[in-house]
């Protein structure tokens, strides 16, 4: 491991107990900044009822640390979003969300219109689909975003169990993400979780970074983030044990050709010859192919939208 790595890992890789909700919730009085959670949602009815009200009771009644949590709902065909805003979050859904530009699915796509319907000078971005869910993961992942004025985006960390094996979670980061840092952008080595949905940054940061528009935004927005602010405003929290829904082994693959194209992107902006996916899955014939696109697609950054541009001046 590079000696930078090292000293990153020893200087920004916190506990959430290393900062406590009393001294959050000064470095917040203090500095003034305000605070937007964001669960991007589709067909989480099971989840994220639970996930606003721990918030919301939490980190908004109990103390005001969040100013505002949106449920930005990607086309459920369930009740994720009367179940959101029974939960008492403010929905919205994604095609009302600056309508003159198409959307295309994604989770990627879902998160970069979440800035325009946002106010929080820090954003935090959390799974709809966790299971036990502790409002640790936003107190923890927040903290030091108010408290070290250094710091611009802050990842969540945790142990990932499947099924009944701790630590075996994770597989796309473990078999294509982690790889393609530590041979590619060695100096993001040290996380431990970066393909993980839970984290923050400030709004002056993420209006700056171009959003992979599916599973790839990750992956893409902390090496945007390294080239643009640096390793030491980037840092980690361990925030415990995340326990959420997982996906079968051939969804996973379409994740992973996702991250590898947008790995390639940054690696040389270069020419795939071929941007999609064939799996195979066993029919009454025989093994039958399946040819899947890749995301390929992009969104600029928030700053050269008009109507971003527009809000933050009126």
């Amino acid at each position: 491991m590079l000696e930078e790595v090292e000293r990153w890992l020893a200087t920004r890789s916190w506990s959430v107990t290393d900062r406590p909700l009393h001294r959050v919730m000064a470095a917040k009085r203090s500095s003034g900044q305000t605070v937007s959670v964001v669960l991007p949602a589709l067909n989480e009815e099971e989840t994220v009822g639970d996930i606003v009200a721990i918030i919301r009771h939490d980190l908004m009644q109990q103390v005001p640390l969040v100013d505002e949590i949106v449920v930005v709902d990607s086309g459920s065909t369930d009740r994720t979003a009367a179940v959101a805003a029974a939960a008492g979050a403010r929905v919205v859904h994604r095609d009302a969300i600056l309508p003159r530009v198409p959307p295309v699915p994604g989770k990627g796509e879902v998160l970069w219109r979440s800035l325009l319907v946002t106010t929080g000078d820090i954003v935090c971005f959390i799974d709809a689909d966790l299971r036990e869910f502790s409002s640790d993961f936003v107190t923890g992942i927040v903290g030091p975003l108010l408290t070290d004025p250094g710091v611009d985006l802050v990842k969540a960390m945790y142990d990932r169990p499947l099924g009944g094996a701790a630590g075996q979670g994770g597989r796309v980061t473990e078999l294509m993400a982690r790889p393609l840092l530590n041979m590619h952008w060695p100096q993001l080595a040290g996380f431990v979780q970066p393909l993980g949905g839970e984290y923050a940054a400030r709004r002056s940061l993420l209006e700056q970074l171009p959003f992979p528009v599916g599973y790839g935004v990750e992956l893409g927005m902390l090496v945007d983030a390294l080239h643009l602010v640096g390793l030491d405003a980037l840092a980690q929290v361990d925030v415990g044990v995340r326990k959420h829904r997982h996906q079968d082994g051939q969804a996973l693959g379409r994740m992973s050709a996702a991250i590898y194209r947008t790995a390639q992107l940054r690696l040389a902006r270069g020419h795939l010859i071929r941007p999609s996916l064939t799996q195979f899955e066993r029919g009454e014939d025989g093994f039958e192919p399946r040819t899947y696109s890749v995301d390929t697609e992009e969104r600029p950054p928030m700053v050269e939208i008009t109507e971003y541009a527009e809000r933050k001046v009126a």
